[in-house]
């Protein structure tokens, strides 16, 4: 089956679309950390619903109110502990990735409709440069978040010192997260897809002058 530059365009407005999409969803919502908290309600006969979940920006009790997370670029930082200020350099790391990752692919997104209704060869190669690159940046982000939450939940640990915490809560990452890994995986083929273009692009333009 013969792979045309019409079939190519199509994949890759279909798949550039569905990345952002999805990393809109993801940074947007509050489910990338989910604390199941029920068994240790009903141990400790709590009233108020302990059970929360967590984004970028804040984090939520389940049926109840959410709060924003410490801001960390102007929060006063002379009397943290070198932990705290390692997590709060974590948190601004992930929350400049992901929006810049989102930014390349409209970047990419703008670039690559040109050069699809062009056929320019150089640019359909820099919009599957661009795409790669936002891929990078968001598997940048998303790895950064990931190792933010562990490092955050063991200092909880640690300032509480209970570890039997570790028994009554259930925690897991949430659909949010799952979102930015199938934009992080759409935005990578997409950047293959736009690389295809181009040498579709590329072997079109020989033969015309071959011929």
């Amino acid at each position: 089956m013969k792979v045309t530059l019409h079939v190519v365009s199509l994949l890759a407005a279909l798949l550039g679309v569905l990345s952002f999409v999805f990393l809109v969803v993801a940074i947007g919502t509050d489910f990338w950390y989910i604390v199941d908290a029920s068994k240790l309600e009903r141990l400790d006969n709590h009233t108020e619903r302990l059970s929360s979940h967590s984004g970028l920006w804040r984090t939520c009790r389940f049926n109840s109110t959410c709060r924003p997370l410490v801001n960390p670029f102007w929060h006063e930082r002379a009397n943290l502990t070198s932990s705290h200020r390692q997590l709060l350099n974590m948190h601004g790391t992930f929350v400049i990735l992901l929006p810049l990752s989102l930014i390349l692919i409209i970047s990419g997104g703008m670039t690559g409709f040109v050069s699809l209704l062009a056929e320019v060869r150089f640019f359909l190669l820099v919009t599957g440069l661009v795409f790669l690159s936002g891929a990078l940046v968001t598997l940048a982000g998303v790895s950064v978040y990931v190792a933010y939450s562990t490092a955050a939940f063991r200092e909880v640990l640690f300032l509480l010192g209970r570890k039997r915490l570790l028994e009554t809560l259930s925690i897991r990452y949430g659909w949010s997260l799952a979102f930015a890994w199938i934009s992080f995986a759409t935005e990578v083929l997409t950047g293959l897809v736009y690389l295809l273009a181009a040498r579709i692009v590329g072997l079109r333009q020989r033969r015309d002058h071959s011929i």
